[in-house]
């Protein structure tokens, strides 16, 4: 099937692109040479649904110089960037992803990668798993394995295999250390503010934000904006997170009392409602709402719409409210993830981390996917380790090791 894209024309603008990320990804660079030698991937299909940009991009380079035969799209609508696209599909690669699809499209888009046949999985948010298990169940003989990225797409997993539906193994590489603890932490963190402060130009200093969820990505959102000079406020389900917050220097009060004080407003949970119109009443007027999480269902953008008096597109990627109170409330993106489709994610070098771990793991499940029992699995330790020594050493930075006493002191039960 030929790929399916806006503009083969743009793919030059979109290779400067990964050829930035390229210089900044120490970790894949070194990755695509070992595959290039190895060819792990030889013979198999890959299907990858992750947000369709520079470092994903890349990635998917890197699958390629392991011989894997490339089938991508995007895992959300406003996250693809065409000229990276097109730079994929002029690499050789199978694409179907455009910018700002419809519903529609997108699932065509993820219904064709799936047709290819895939032999490894690689999901962000789970839309390529769970077509494949509701409407395309053919495929499954196919394949060995996949890896998921994402909180969210692991919490659908973990429901699925609960119920005994996951059909196949999946790797839980969002769970791994050298991901949650620096992609969710760090990489959220400064990827949500750079969104927010280029899409409003204003400043966070004075203000008041309020950050719904307080995991590894609430961690980092509202450390940052701690950083920038904000007060914060956490919203939490979790008495022991709640706990956390408080000790961590911040407010914590439900959302319908933060919703009448908050400036800002990030909700970084995988839940749905979270802010919603009992919430929108009590805003100030100016309130600015952002989502990080990985659906726009966070915020309660359709009940939103519905009970608006006025709507009106403030600046790109604004869009104001007019509530039947008076007041306007102004929300980002489309509630969709701020971080991506206000931004461009990620830093490069928090993404080397992350798409080492999804590279690795693919190659774990190509070696080992015949010998596993469980569908849903960890990381295993050896890649996470793997991943943080080769870090360290690009970083500059050495660490002790035990002696072979120290190993004895620690293994014995007597003192």
């Amino acid at each position: 099937m030929n790929s399916e894209i806006r503009d083969i024309n743009l793919a030059e603008s979109g290779e400067r692109k990964i050829e930035w990320v390229k210089r900044n990804c120490d970790l894949l660079r070194t990755l695509e040479a070992e595959f290039e030698q190895s060819k792990p991937f030889a013979g198999k299909k890959i299907a990858l649904s992750v947000h369709l940009e520079a470092k994903t991009a890349y990635l998917c380079l890197v699958l390629k110089a392991g011989g894997a035969q490339m089938f991508v799209t995007g895992s959300n609508p406003l996250s693809t960037q065409d000229d990276v696209a097109a730079a994929l599909v002029k690499a050789g690669l199978e694409v179907h992803a455009w910018y700002d699809c419809t519903p529609q499209e997108y699932e065509t888009h993820i219904r064709h990668v799936l047709e290819a046949g895939p032999n490894i999985i690689i999901d962000d948010g789970g839309d390529l798993v769970n077509m494949i298990h509701t409407s395309m169940p053919e495929l499954i003989p196919a394949i060995i394995g996949g890896c998921e990225e994402t909180t969210t797409g692991i919490i659908r997993l973990e429901a699925m295999n609960k119920a005994g539906e996951l059909k196949f193994p999946m790797v839980r590489v969002n769970n791994a250390d050298c991901k949650h603890l620096f992609d969710n932490r760090y990489g959220t963190g400064q990827s949500v503010w750079d969104g927010i402060n280029r899409t409003t130009n204003l400043i966070v200093a004075g203000k008041i934000v309020v950050v719904a969820g307080y995991g590894w990505c609430g961690k980092g959102t509202a450390m940052r904006a701690k950083g920038l000079g904000a007060r914060v406020i956490v919203t939490e389900i979790d008495p022991v997170k709640a706990i956390e917050a408080v000790m961590d220097g911040f407010d914590v009060m439900p959302m319908n009392e933060a919703a009448r004080v908050g400036d800002f407003f990030v909700t970084v949970t995988g839940c749905d409602r979270v802010i919603d119109e009992e919430d929108f009443a009590v805003m100030k007027d100016g309130a600015i709402l952002c989502n990080a999480g990985h659906f726009d269902c966070e915020i309660d953008m359709a009940r939103l719409r519905e009970i608006a008096l006025e709507t009106r597109e403030q600046r790109k990627n604004i869009m104001g409210y007019k509530l039947p109170q008076g007041q306007w409330i102004f929300v980002l993106a489309e509630g969709r993830l701020v971080n991506l489709a206000a931004g461009d994610g990620h830093p490069a070098e928090i993404m080397d981390m992350s798409f080492a771990i999804q590279a690795l793991s693919a190659k774990y499940l190509v070696e080992h996917g015949n010998e596993l029992s469980e569908k849903l699995i960890d990381v295993p330790a050896v890649v996470d380790q793997d991943v943080a020594r080769r870090k360290l050493a690009f970083l500059g930075k050495k660490i002790d090791s035990l002696t072979p006493e120290q190993e004895k002191y620690l293994n014995s039960y007597s003192l």
